[in-house]
């Protein structure tokens, strides 16, 4: 149990190097747009990011991923996979989750010696998977011996980090009202996971966040920019 924590810890730190510092996922938009300026609003970002996106879709993904790659169902994994590639309509968006998955699956190849990782590391580098950060996220800690609850809990902190870590370089805000942003998130994040850990098969994945999806796309046009997405 202690050594599943450990992996848990280790893969949704931020210092983890799946390169999600370079990315806002729509924040920067809001910023630059006026949406966003102060606590209360990169608060109500990350609320939104939480409850239509990360929870019901990747969050959730993580879960299933977890239990699949315990069984060792490469073919359902790929499917599920497959269907977070399909639900990731804003392509810096989508870039974004299959970078992260990728050095992810890099990185659990490198450290560990399991078979099941390094399968999906090798089928995400031959492009055989998109390799989805929440599948590969999910398979790997799921491997570690995390329950699938505590897999979907550490994806939605992690995330929540991220977007924090992005309004602190975004806006005029220090790390106590960034950590307060992440305190606030816990009850979320809470409920939110234990949701997400009921979900059984890819069709119970759903995301509606098309404000969100609007800033993504926005992105791209901004004159300036200091993240990817």
């Amino acid at each position: 149990m202690t050594e599943a924590w450990l992996a848990v810890l280790q893969f949704a730190d931020g210092l983890f190097p799946s390169g999600g510092f370079a990315h806002s996922f729509g924040l920067e938009t809001y910023v630059q747009e006026g949406a966003v300026r102060d606590r209360a609003g990169l608060e109500a970002f990350v609320i939104a990011h939480l409850e239509g996106s990360a929870g019901p879709c990747d969050a959730a993904a993580a879960a299933i991923a977890a239990r699949r790659a315990v069984r060792g169902d490469g073919a359902g994994w790929r499917a599920l996979d497959a269907r977070l590639e399909a639900m990731k309509a804003v392509p810096e968006t989508r870039a974004a989750s299959r970078q992260m998955g990728r050095q992810t699956a890099r990185v659990a190849a490198a450290l560990d010696d399991d078979a099941f990782a390094a399968d999906i590391a090798r089928a995400v580098d031959e492009a055989r998977t998109p390799g989805h950060h929440a599948a590969v996220f999910g398979a790997v800690v799921g491997r570690a011996g995390a329950a699938s609850e505590v897999v979907a809990a550490a994806f939605l902190h992690s995330t929540a980090a991220l977007l924090v870590g992005a309004g602190l370089r975004l806006i005029a805000l220090g790390q106590l009202e960034g950590q307060g942003v992440l305190r606030a998130m816990r009850p979320r994040i809470a409920r939110l996971a234990a949701t997400a850990a009921s979900a059984t098969t890819p069709d119970d994945l759903w995301s509606f966040s098309p404000g969100l999806e609007l800033a993504g796309l926005r992105h791209a046009m901004l004159d300036g920019r200091l993240f990817r997405s």
